[in-house]
């Protein structure tokens, strides 16, 4: 009974690191981009509705994305941070259609 509960314990120990790591990870991705979009765009904070991170199954650092709604603008931002540590605009959607910027 002591070496179930003693698994059970390290089980649950590396459950809690990887969900910390992970919301550590894309609440930093989060942070940077809000940080760009005010002070590199100049997009005033009150006109961004809304960001929320997501894993997009990319590859290195694409996967881990923050899609943006701005109010009174129909499309759909998408940027993920490079290993620079720069905010890079991946693709936009308007009306459906996902369009890809290139680098």
């Amino acid at each position: 009974m002591k070496k179930a509960g003693i698994v059970l314990i390290i089980l649950l120990i590396i459950s809690a690191s990887v969900f910390a790591a992970f919301h550590y990870k894309m609440h930093g991705v989060e942070q940077a981009v809000l940080a760009h979009l005010i002070n590199e765009e100049k997009v005033p904070a009150d006109r961004i509705q809304l960001t929320e991170g997501f894993i997009a199954n990319l590859s290195g650092e694409r996967n881990w994305m923050v899609a943006v709604k701005l109010k009174q603008d129909d499309k759909s931002y998408f940027y993920y941070k490079n290993s620079q540590g720069e905010v890079i605009l991946e693709s936009y959607t308007e009306d459906g259609v996902e369009h890809y910027v290139d680098e």
